[in-house]
């Protein structure tokens, strides 16, 4: 058997089965990294079982993978169920990152921390990685605790705020953005959509790229680390979100109701929380797909009418 060529640049992915932990993994695995992914309710069998609530494991882990680069994906990122169970939330937003930072300064490793566009206050946007937090509602607050946790443990690590995502989905479920495709595709009864929150959704496979070029920018130079911003530049509602998808594969979008109101239901959001990315461009790093393309690509899979693939891809 002759030896298998493994890349020697070792990066650890935590919520690796999750929507951008699966795409960080891929990224990295593709690009002559050597990635290990960790998740905990599905992880197996493709990637190791590790509980980032018990200490002992983060740094089995760590302590005997050696990485040069861990992305932390993992996080409690649902607003409505954070404000429903705070403990745990806080448990895995904040006491575990701020162990898994200690953990990795203990062996080098270079940290990224995946945040929110949600620790801002969405009244002055677009927001600079400098401009002060104010987040509104608890899952905010716990993402910027943090971040907090994070670079008090390890000063050399980093911070990547992104804002909603979407991309390759096992369910719908699975993204704020694919989530709406049922209700644009059974176009038989109206549907009610927010017209009010101002988004930028971001393609998985971008902030993707992102995390595998700020790895490899760090390698080169060790003062890559402290504050990112990352986002699509597209600005949609989401309503404006569904009339797109509906679009992009030819469905009709006349039941779709733009709501005007800011939401009562659930917890608090900022009406426009857009981030500055031009530091991270000005690294030359960075990655957009269009809007369109993306949407199209990740829910091609659930079209229910398959009548419409001809139309749309032929």
């Amino acid at each position: 058997q002759e030896d298998i060529d493994i890349p020697s640049r070792r990066v650890l992915v935590t919520g690796a089965t999750g929507l951008l932990g699966r795409a960080v993994f891929k990224e990295f695995n593709g690009n002559n990294w050597n990635a290990v992914g960790c998740g905990y309710r599905r992880a197996q069998p493709r990637f190791e079982q590790v509980n980032l609530l018990d200490p002992v494991a983060v740094h089995n882990i760590i302590h005997g993978f050696q990485p040069h680069a861990i992305v932390h994906c993992a996080a409690e990122r649902r607003p409505d169920v954070v404000e429903s169970h705070p403990d745990a939330a806080s448990q895995l937003n904040v006491a575990a990152s701020g162990n898994l930072a200690k953990e990795a300064a203990r062996v080098g490793a270079f940290l990224i921390y995946i945040s929110t566009d949600y620790v801002f206050d969405g009244t002055n946007p677009p927001y600079k990685e400098t401009d002060v937090p104010n987040p509104l509602n608890l899952y905010g607050k716990t993402k910027l605790e943090g971040e907090k946790a994070v670079l008090e443990n390890n000063e050399d690590a980093a911070v990547l705020r992104i804002p909603v995502l979407y991309g390759e989905v096992e369910r719908l479920e699975e993204s704020a953005v694919t989530v709406m495709f049922d209700k644009v595709q059974f176009s038989n009864k109206s549907a009610n959509m927010d017209h009010w929150q101002q988004r930028f959704p971001t393609n998985v496979k971008d902030v993707a790229v992102v995390c595998r070029q700020l790895a490899e920018k760090r390698m080169q130079d060790p003062s890559v680390k402290g504050m990112f911003h990352w986002s699509g530049n597209e600005q949609m509602t989401k309503y404006e979100m569904a009339c797109a998808i509906a679009d992009a594969f030819n469905l009709p979008s006349s039941h779709l109701r733009p709501i005007t109101d800011c939401p009562v239901m659930g917890a608090l959001r900022p009406r426009n929380a857009q981030l500055d990315c031009s530091k991270l461009e000005m690294l030359g790093i960075g990655q957009r797909t269009p809007f369109r393309a993306g949407i199209r690509e990740s829910l091609w899979p659930f079209l229910v009418d398959k009548r419409w693939r001809q139309t749309v891809f032929h």
